[in-house]
């Protein structure tokens, strides 16, 4: 079993927000796959189905952004699986340009505090994790208002097109295919 968690913040506020592309991520797999909901449990809505003859979970955690790791951990021990091979995060990246995608086997935190909660409550940074670039933040702007803006149009538009190559780099993913994703999926996209 995997499980796939996208970060985001729950709330209709949120929603097409820069910090929520791991929401949309999750909705675009959902779509791709008719993967039903679930409900909720472990502080997340989640839905199980099958990816690529893989059983998965979904999950979007609901403990907003900055504590993510609580449901994540939460849900491994239930489901007890190994997160350094059969959990995938996906969430937003400011240090990459919109419509770009990084595929990892692991990493640090890189200031994320999605990821920073994540890596605090599983105790290793050692979890495969897709990165959607939505721009570096302009000077003088709060960190945080960035991240909670919308996209403009133009950037939207290339998001919504690194959502789709997230969806065919998670199936891979799952089918124990990551050095194909990455050398897939991390090159660089010509604007």
């Amino acid at each position: 079993m995997f499980i796939i968690a996208g970060l985001g913040n729950p709330g209709k506020q949120y929603e097409n927000t820069r910090h929520n592309v791991g929401f949309d991520a999750i909705d675009a797999l959902v779509d791709e796959y008719r993967i039903l909901s679930s409900g909720k449990q472990h502080k997340a809505m989640y839905g199980k189905g099958v990816i690529e003859g893989q059983k998965v979970i979904l999950a979007k955690p609901l403990t907003f952004m900055n504590a993510s790791g609580e449901s994540l951990r939460a849900m491994v021990d239930y489901y007890k699986i190994d997160p350094e091979s059969e959990l995938l995060v996906i969430y937003d990246d400011i240090t990459l340009a919109p419509g770009q995608i990084r595929v990892r086997k692991k990493g640090s935190a890189g200031g994320h505090n999605g990821i920073k909660s994540i890596i605090s409550h599983l105790g290793t940074q050692n979890f495969q994790r897709i990165r959607i670039g939505v721009g570096e933040k302009p000077k003088n702007w709060d960190l945080a208002d960035y991240v909670l803006g919308n996209f403009p149009k133009e950037d939207r538009a290339l998001v919504n097109e690194a959502i789709e190559r997230t969806v065919k780099a998670a199936a891979l993913i799952v089918q124990g295919e990551i050095d194909e994703a990455m050398n897939q999926y991390n090159a660089a996209v010509k604007k």
